[in-house]
């Protein structure tokens, strides 16, 4: 060691001084990590719609990060430039305001899409305007089907909620036009021949029908897990009966309210949002992960 410098007692920028050499100091922080996940994925997180709706607006190129159109199976992150048709998209919303969930009681005669080419109401046009992002529907019903439907701001979660694969209840009140017999039920349990491939009802459970109406009509509680278009209406009717009444009335652990009355809606309080995201997080545990094709 040079001499004098054991009998002082040197910081370490002293002493680097004295041997004329600059101190080390601390280590520079690390540049940050950008992390980046599916676009899609992205896109109905941040609750600009579905991530099926986000993969239409890819496939059609109409969604471009940093100038250059997008392709299925890109990945982007939050403060990317990320556009839909030329306008640029807000991606940070925070993660709150995307788990507003909203019940409505749908009347026949409305559309669940955001416009109709034929000028029929749809039930978008009574929902209020959400706290950040755009309400997106969980499981469509046709235009002559009421009952629940669930619409969220969060698009992960609609996805979840949908996706086969989930294999979340759905539960109908349903009227049939004539008295199906015992083979008609064990029918419907075992599963019928549809177009897009076979399905089953999961329960029925028959209900007491109206006075005056026991001879003409039967009215069934059916539980189905799965959602194909006009499921419930093309099962009747392949065993031989027309639907003349379907109103859903569950959608997982969330049923109906018998005081929400048709075209009213209601925030889903905080306890239920929970148990909804709940189901929809053990759906995703349960079921191979998601992959576009």
């Amino acid at each position: 060691m040079t001499r004098g410098l054991s009998a002082t007692r040197y910081t370490p920028g002293q002493y680097a001084a004295a041997l004329h050499v600059s101190p080390i100091g601390p280590a520079p922080a690390p540049p940050p990590v950008l992390v980046t996940i599916r676009l899609q994925k992205l896109l109905a997180a941040a609750g600009l719609g579905s991530r099926r709706q986000a993969e239409q607006w890819i496939a059609a190129g109409r969604v471009t990060v940093a100038g250059r159109v997008a392709k299925l199976g890109d990945r982007a992150a939050a403060g990317d430039e990320v556009c839909l048709d030329g306008r640029r998209l807000d991606l940070g919303s925070p993660r709150a305001a995307a788990h507003q969930v909203l019940l409505y009681h749908k009347p026949t005669g409305e559309v669940t899409t955001r416009r109709d080419p034929q000028g029929r109401p749809t039930v978008f046009e009574h929902l209020p305007p959400p706290d950040g992002g755009r309400w997106i529907v969980v499981g469509r019903l046709d235009v002559n089907t009421a009952g629940l439907l669930l619409f969220t701001t969060d698009g992960d979660l609609a996805h979840r909620l949908m996706h086969p694969s989930s294999c979340i209840e759905r539960e109908y009140l349903v009227r049939v036009r004539g008295r199906p017999g015992g083979d008609t039920i064990r029918a419907l349990l075992r599963g019928v021949p549809l177009e897009d491939g076979p399905a089953a009802c999961d329960r029925i459970v028959e209900e007491p029908s109206p006075p005056g109406e026991a001879a003409r009509n039967a009215s069934y509680r059916l539980v189905l897990h799965e959602g194909r278009n006009r499921e419930v209406r093309r099962m009747w009717e392949a065993v031989g009966y027309e639907v003349s009444r379907l109103l859903r009335i569950r959608y997982g652990p969330i049923e109906l309210p018998r005081d929400l009355r048709p075209g009213e809606w209601r925030r889903l309080d905080d306890g239920l949002t929970a148990r909804l995201v709940a189901v929809a997080a053990a759906a995703k545990a349960a079921a191979p992960a998601f992959r576009p094709a």
